[in-house]
């Protein structure tokens, strides 16, 4: 079967790879380049947010880890890390498709993927051309005509599919130099959400959560208060160099879209997740695509 793939992120990569895996003649169409795209800024821990209640998150989750486990690729590595919850709250339902997790008040402890996301994009890509896929950088004004088609266009997904319940979440976060962080650190415990995550050469800090911004532009005052929060989760960042901030926009919807309509598999709507619930989802589309 030949398939369209719309989008390069990393939802719609790792449908591309699992579609030609499967057999099928994929063809990737996006608006710009995989380290282009809001995958690229994410900060690249790998658990869903709490506030999530999807049953489908635990299994695509759980799905993710055993993927990033056994490829063994570039920009993954697993690190045990802490998450801080907000007084009395419950553990969360995802918390058992992480590795050894232990509680102690409302402190989480597990072990999970940090993927730099721009490395890890570009040796997908690599993966996925390897097995065949054509990928083609183009703006998609519609779906129509393009036969079988996964719509994993992130926030544009919306658009092509009509659907007005899509909005773009900004959400800031600054890089500064790792001193050689063994762990990462979120504490949820606030207004808003303060993480570091470690990936060796620098450390991805955040964050914002902006509903319906429509700008990429760092902000200056963003950055000083990012840095300054995640300084305080993290006292040993206190002597880190700023390296750049950087802006993305969230493809949120309150609850992901991933059904078949005829010839479209609908993939959207992850918000900060993407990275969490790529492989797990894409072998839900591979499957959807196959049935009669």
């Amino acid at each position: 079967m030949r398939v369209t793939v719309a989008g390069a992120g990393i939802v719609g990569l790792s449908c591309a790879y699992r579609l030609a895996e499967a057999g099928h003649e994929t063809t990737v169409v996006a608006a710009a380049p995989p380290g282009e795209t809001t995958s690229a800024v994410a900060g690249g821990v790998l658990y869903p947010p709490v506030r999530r209640p999807d049953e489908r998150i635990v299994r695509w989750t759980a799905e993710t880890l055993a993927v990033l486990r056994g490829q063994h690729a570039p920009g993954v590595r697993f690190r045990r890390g802490r998450v801080l919850l907000p007084p009395g709250a419950p553990d969360p339902a995802w918390l058992p498709a992480m590795a050894d997790p232990v509680r102690d008040g409302d402190r989480l402890e597990f072990t999970t993927a940090l993927v730099d996301t721009p490395v890890y994009l570009d040796w997908l890509l690599d993966r996925v051309r390897a097995l065949g896929v054509r990928v083609e950088y183009r703006p998609l004004t519609s779906l129509a005509g393009l036969g079988p088609v996964v719509n994993a266009a992130g926030l544009a997904a919306g658009r092509l599919a009509g659907d007005a319940s899509m909005v773009p979440v900004g959400g800031q976060v600054v890089h500064l130099t790792d001193p050689g962080l063994p762990e990462f650190a979120v504490d949820e415990t606030g207004p808003g959400v303060a993480y570091v995550i470690p990936h060796g050469t620098h450390v991805v800090c955040g964050g914002t959560e902006e509903p319906g911004r429509g700008d990429t532009d760092p902000n200056p005052g963003v950055t000083a208060d990012i840095v300054r929060r995640c300084r305080e989760l993290e006292p040993r960042l206190e002597g880190a160099r700023v390296l750049r901030s950087v802006v993305g926009l969230r493809p949120f919807r309150r609850e992901v879209r991933l059904e078949r309509d005829g010839d479209v598999v609908h993939c959207y709507g992850h918000g900060g997740s993407g990275i969490t619930l790529a492989w797990g989802c894409a072998a839900d589309v591979a499957d959807l695509l196959s049935a009669p």
